[in-house]
């Protein structure tokens, strides 16, 4: 299973984060809540989506601009909502088969996904205002 090195935004402690996983991450040394962003894959998106929190799925692909416009303002987010929401980034060119199951005919496309159902869809850049509106209802209802 992949991971990915994430700094706690409390002490700065440098964890593994795993791409899937039925709890949440924590820091192992000051155990605040972890931003939780991963890549995932196609064989990857089950366990990714594996998870008691609200899941932000971003497609994108490498080349499309709007979808670098999107990435940091997600990178935010995961910080802002760690222990509430896991953000999983989903390459649309090495993954169709995601990009099938949540209808990406556009990108960026962020799928908002809750006991592997999606919930949710926003298509194409929105600024951060407009993202957070969206997860405080869905965090909400």
């Amino acid at each position: 299973m992949a991971s990915r090195v994430t700094p706690c935004p409390d002490c700065g402690t440098k964890n593994r984060v795993p791409v899937g996983s039925a709890g949440r991450p924590r820091c192992a040394s000051c155990h605040a809540d972890l931003p939780w962003l991963v890549d995932a894959t196609d064989a990857e998106l089950a366990s990714a989506l594996s998870t008691s929190q609200l899941v932000l799925v971003d497609l994108w692909a490498p080349w499309c601009g709007p979808c670098r416009m999107v990435a940091p303002v997600l990178e935010r987010l995961a910080v802002r909502y760690a222990g509430q929401v896991k953000v999983v980034k989903v390459n649309v060119d090495d993954n169709p088969l995601a990009a099938r199951r949540f209808g990406a005919s556009s990108i960026p496309t962020l799928a908002f996904v809750r006991d592997d159902e999606t919930v949710g869809r926003i298509v194409g850049a929105q600024p951060e205002p407009v993202l957070v509106q969206r997860i405080n209802a869905l965090l909400a209802g």
